[in-house]
């Protein structure tokens, strides 16, 4: 495990854009209302049973803070309360919680609220909701002090509504400075140490992220992050599962021009590859070096998983505010980062 450290720094180095780089530049989360997300629930929640499912609002502060809030008005541990993703802080976001109540009334959560958040919507379910358990996100960005030639941003929308962006996990992923990355190879070097689950859990998907970017970030440079190399594991629009293709016929080419299948890139664990011949030299080559890190999710237990390599942002809209100023509104599937399909678009700085 020694080498963990020197495979550190590559897996933060700037990726590149899959359709040639900014058109503009700009500055986002000037106010907390520029960057407004929506969680869109994979289910509805119905019944007269023991999870109470909330809708909050909330500003200006992250979703653990209120789920401990709302464990503490309810007078329940913070275990008992669960969520299906996390939320950018500096933001107005809509998502939902799920309260484990068995027995007990719902608090009076109307008058439960505050300047940073309030409680929108209230059911009753009989599953907690899990994490992960999203359709998406719906967001409107702002984008202030923006310089960019209008022909080239609507040029560059239409590439990514007909062509879909790369895939990228986000640098949220990876902590301040890549912290969550560092955390991770002192977790491997000293596996007994003892750690909270939630912790473990953010560290180990930091090294799986940093591990796919790695080999997007290669299939980008070569122009195959759209196209299916022989023995490629694709994967159904809007669906987890895969095949692969030994072969790429006609039929393949066409269902991924339609953006009906895509190429997918590993999420590193125990198990082999889904790929083969082509496919897979190419994927053995971008993790060449890596084999520590690889080694420390296999020995935590991880399964291996695939990831598509690209994703359609949907809804894909532009609305000029100000000679200097725009909003952008879209869908992305859960897991894929709003701030992957921004580089797409604008050199942005983030506001302090």
């Amino acid at each position: 495990m020694d080498a963990l450290p020197e495979a550190f720094s590559p897996l933060l180095q700037p990726r590149p854009c899959a359709w040639g780089g900014p058109v503009g530049k700009g500055r986002i989360r000037v106010l907390a209302d520029d960057f407004r997300v929506w969680e869109v629930p994979l289910i509805k929640p119905e019944g007269e049973v023991e999870h109470c499912w909330l809708r909050v609002r909330k500003r200006n502060c992250n979703t653990a803070w209120v789920a401990q809030q709302l464990a503490a008005c309810a007078g329940v541990a913070p275990s008992a309360v669960s969520y299906a993703g996390m939320k950018d802080r500096r933001a107005v976001t809509e998502q939902w919680f799920s309260l484990h109540l068995p027995g007990r009334p719902d608090p009076a959560w109307t008058d439960f609220h505050g300047a940073d958040f309030e409680v929108l919507e209230q059911h009753r379910h009989r599953r907690k909701l899990k994490t992960g358990a999203l359709l998406g996100n719906r967001f409107s960005i702002r984008i202030r002090d923006l310089e960019c030639a209008e022909p080239a941003l609507s040029s560059r929308l239409q590439q990514l509504a007909r062509g879909g962006m790369a895939n990228y996990f986000g640098d949220q992923r990876f902590g301040i400075d890549g912290g969550n990355l560092l955390a991770a190879a002192q977790m491997f070097t000293r596996p007994r140490r003892r750690l909270a689950r939630a912790k473990r859990g953010i560290y180990l998907s930091a090294v799986r992220s940093g591990l796919f970017n790695q080999v997007l970030s290669a299939r980008v440079q070569t122009g195959t992050w759209n196209h299916a190399l022989p023995g490629e594991a694709l994967q159904l629009e809007g669906k987890s599962a895969c095949f692969v293709a030994a072969t790429i016929d006609p039929q393949i080419l066409q269902r991924l021009q339609a953006l009906e299948i895509h190429p997918t890139g590993p999420l590193c664990g125990d198990g082999d590859s889904l790929c083969r011949a082509e496919a897979l030299a190419c994927e053995s080559a971008c993790l060449s070096g890596y084999d520590p890190w690889i080694d420390g999710l296999r020995a935590a237990r991880v399964g291996s998983a695939r990831r598509a390599l690209r994703v359609v942002p949907r809804d894909l809209q532009w609305q000029w505010e100000a000679s200097d100023r725009g909003v952008l509104s879209f869908y992305l599937p859960a897991g894929s980062y709003a701030t992957s399909l921004l580089a797409e678009l604008f050199a942005l700085a983030v506001a302090a």
